[in-house]
Formats: structure tokens, C-alpha cells, sequence
């Protein structure tokens, strides 16, 4: 890269920042960043960033509020440091499944969070596997939407499981699976959940026959895993051979690795949108694959003026 452009990261996964940085042949650039003792978060951005064009890698995963607020405070500091453009690089966008009204008096969240971002100084986005594709319409700035899906597919062809059904683990996650089956030449399966009584767990039903395949659930996020070790399950009994999954974003709050330790799902793949630290080490199951050349290269052709949709033909 010509040296126009600046790198800079939150602590939200400063080693996915790194990744990305030495992907582009720079280094990261300096920050000081810390809390007061009453939490109060402090930034100071130490390179000379006048007329430049700036990227600040911070995914806004756990804990949320505080990665979030630390974006908002660098991008804050840019604007007023004279930048002359500002991109969000933001791996895992949090508050993305609070993306409509669906119950009275609550509020539309991730629209929240794109008007905090875009009154903060941000003037351009860029993000991987939002929950849902309308909330790049939330931004009135320019949204670069990528997909982890060729680094997962990538890997999974390489792997080359025989008898291969690609399952969807509800009906929003349809055109995921397609698009990863098309890509595999697989099999396609959908799994429909009902709660049939109220208080009574969800009945699995399995769309497809997976007798005898190798099944790959694919999704954008595994949070406390619940779904996923139901659908594992529900695959099991309906003769499934042995059950994969791939997701983008592993949250993995909560009860998850304990879940997954406990399930008879044979590996997990996901990215590293979202720092996991020792749950890797607790969960033999968890494989992770790096977004840092797909991030890079997006963030190289951003400062290019250059395609980026054509990462992904």
C-alpha cells in the first residue's frame, strides 16, 4: 500500500487487527487507550492522521457496550484530528438481531447504533455477515457488506466429507445454505422448529432426508449454542451420519462450550470476527479460520477505489 492510509484498532481483537495489518505489509498504528477507575474509557490517537485515510478495526462483541463506546470515542477523535475519510471496519456488528419492532415499546437497536456511528464521524462501514442485510439500509454512509462464506466453503471443500447435505437451522437462514450447497455441490436440508405448546421445548422437524449424509448446519452466529445442539440432534435421530457446523460469528456466551463438549457434533468451524480466547483449548471442537486476508484485501481495495464486490464472484 502507498502509505496514505492508517490502521488503527480497538482492543476488541487486536490480533485479527495485526493479521489484517501485516496481510497489508503495514503496522498498526499508535493508540493509547484505557479505563479510569470508574470505567470512563480514554482514547488518544499518537500517529498524525491530517488528510489521511483511516481504518479502525473493532468488532462491538462482548463486552459490547465498552467496544462499542471505545469505536465511537476513536472515530470521534479522528474526525476532530482532521481525517479526511474515516472506515468502521467492523468484524461482528453488535445488537444486528435487534433489527425491527416486533414487540411493543422496544427500540430498533442496531438502527441506534448506525445513527451513533454516523453522528460520531464515520464515513464509511465495513462489516462481515450482518445478521440481517437490511441494516445496511440504516446507514446513509456507504456500506461495504462482506461474507465469510468463501473462507468457510474453502475450507470445507478442502476437508471433502462424503454424502454432503448443507442444513439450514431455520427457515431465515435459507438462502445461507443455498448459496453454500450451490458452492459444494451438496444437498440442501432445512430445519423447521415449532413450539406446538406453550412452555414445551421445540419440535424439530427435518426438511429433507439427511439418512446416511454428512451434514454442515451453517450459520451466521452461535450464541449459547441451544439451537444448534437441538438441531444436531434432530439430525441424528432422522439417520444423519455425522454433523458439522460453520458459522461466521462465534459468540459462544454462556452455557456453549459446556453444550458443544457435550454434543455429538463433530467439529465446529467458525472465524475470528470475534476474539474466543481459552474456548478453543475448552472445546477440542472448535476449529478456527482467520478473515484477515478477506478483511485486508476489502480494506486494500477500499483505499484503491477499487471493486470489492468482485471478491466475491
Amino acid at each position: 500500500m502507498d502509505g496514505k492510509e492508517v490502521v488503527l484498532s480497538g482492543r476488541g481483537n487486536l490480533d485479527l487487527a495485526q493479521k489484517i495489518a501485516a496481510y497489508l505489509g503495514t503496522s498498526l498504528g499508535e493508540m493509547k487507550l484505557y479505563n479510569f477507575s470508574d470505567g470512563e474509557q480514554y482514547c488518544q490517537v499518537l500517529d498524525n492522521v491530517r488528510g489521511q485515510d483511516v481504518f479502525v478495526i473493532q468488532p462491538t462483541c462482548q463486552p459490547v457496550n465498552d467496544n462499542l463506546m471505545e469505536l465511537l470515542l476513536i472515530i470521534d477523535a479522528l474526525k476532530r484530528s482532521s481525517s479526511r475519510r474515516i472506515n468502521a471496519v467492523i468484524p461482528y456488528y453488535g445488537y444486528a438481531r435487534q433489527d425491527r419492532k416486533d414487540k411493543p415499546r422496544v427500540p430498533i437497536s442496531s438502527r441506534l447504533v448506525a445513527d451513533l456511528l454516523e453522528t460520531a464521524g464515520a464515513s464509511r462501514i465495513l462489516c462481515v455477515d450482518v445478521h440481517a442485510s437490511q441494516i445496511q439500509g440504516f446507514f446513509s454512509v456507504p456500506v461495504d457488506h462482506l461474507f465469510a462464506a468463501p473462507v468457510l466453503i474453502s475450507h470445507l471443500a478442502e476437508m471433502n466429507l462424503p454424502d454432503l447435505t448443507v442444513v439450514s437451522p431455520d427457515a431465515g437462514g435459507v438462502e445461507r445454505a443455498r448459496a453454500y450447497a450451490k458452492r459444494l455441490n451438496a444437498a440442501l436440508s432445512i430445519v423447521d422448529k415449532r413450539r406446538e405448546v406453550a412452555n414445551v421445548a421445540e419440535v424439530m422437524n427435518v426438511i429433507g432426508d439427511v439418512t446416511g449424509r454428512t451434514c454442515v448446519i451453517v450459520d451466521d452466529i452461535i450464541d449459547t449454542a441451544g439451537t444448534l445442539c437441538e438441531t444436531v440432534k434432530a439430525l441424528y435421530q432422522k439417520g444423519a451420519k455425522a454433523v458439522y457446523a460453520a458459522c461466521s460469528h462465534p459468540v459462544l456466551s454462556g452455557p456453549a462450550v459446556d453444550r458443544l463438549n457435550a454434543s455429538p457434533i463433530v467439529k465446529v468451524l467458525c472465524t475470528d470476527t470475534i476474539p474466543i480466547g481459552n474456548k478453543k483449548e475448552l472445546c477440542p471442537k472448535i476449529e478456527v479460520l482467520s478473515v484477515a486476508p478477506l478483511l485486508g484485501e476489502a480494506i486494500r481495495r477500499i483505499h484503491e477505489e477499487s471493486s470489492v464486490s468482485s471478491l466475491f464472484v
